[in-house]
C-alpha cells in the first residue's frame, strides 16, 4: 500500500468516524473463513457494515479528532488484527457477535469484542458483550417514554368515562381515588 492509498484510506476512516456515533473493534484473527463469511453475512442482513483495517490507520484516523471526542482509551486495543464494525443502533453489533457465539462452545469465542465506541463512552474488553447487547436503542427509550405518557391521560379520560362524562363526575372519581 502506498503513502496515497494510506491517506485515502486515513480520510475513508475519519469520515466513518465523524458520521457514525457507535463502532464496535473486533478481533476476529482466529476464526476460520467460513465463520467470518457467515458473521459478515449476519452483519450485512442487518444493516451493519464489517471491514478490516490496519491499526496505523485507525489510529491516525482516531487521532486527527483529538481529545474532544475521548477515543485515547481505544488506542490500547488496536494491536492485532482489528475489525471496524459501524451501525446505526448502538446494541445492534452486540447482539450480532453475541447472537453469532450461540452456538460456540470453545474458551474464547469469536469474533472478540476489543473496544465499543457509544456516543462518547468507551467499553474495552471483551465482557462487555452482554451489558452492550442489553442497552436499549433509541426506538425503545422513546417507546418507553410514550408508555410513562400515556398512563396518566389515560386514567383521566377513564376518570371522564366513569363519571359520565361531566365535571362533577370527574371531581366525584378523583376524590374517590384520593381516600
Amino acid at each position: 500500500m502506498n503513502k496515497e492509498q494510506k491517506t485515502a484510506m486515513i480520510e475513508e476512516l475519519k469520515d466513518k468516524f465523524a458520521n457514525n456515533n457507535f463502532f464496535y473493534i473486533a478481533d476476529s484473527s482466529s476464526m476460520t473463513v467460513a465463520d467470518i463469511s457467515d458473521f459478515r453475512r449476519a452483519c450485512f442482513e442487518k444493516g451493519v457494515s464489517v471491514k478490516v483495517y490496519k491499526n496505523t490507520l485507525i489510529k491516525k484516523a482516531l487521532e486527527s479528532f483529538g481529545e474532544d471526542k475521548g477515543y485515547a482509551p481505544i488506542y490500547d486495543v488496536l494491536k492485532g488484527q482489528s475489525t471496524l464494525i459501524f451501525a446505526e443502533t448502538a446494541n445492534l453489533p452486540a447482539k450480532i457477535i453475541k447472537e453469532f457465539r450461540k452456538d460456540d462452545k470453545s474458551d474464547n469465542p469469536k469474533p472478540a469484542l476489543k473496544a465499543a465506541y457509544i456516543d462518547s463512552d468507551v467499553f474495552v474488553g471483551d465482557d462487555q458483550v452482554k451489558p452492550l447487547s442489553e442497552l436499549k436503542s433509541k426506538e425503545d427509550l422513546i417507546g418507553d417514554i410514550i408508555l410513562l405518557l400515556e398512563s396518566p391521560i389515560k386514567n383521566v379520560i377513564g376518570s371522564l368515562q366513569s363519571g359520565g362524562n361531566t365535571i362533577s363526575g370527574l371531581l366525584k372519581a378523583l376524590e374517590e381515588r384520593g381516600e
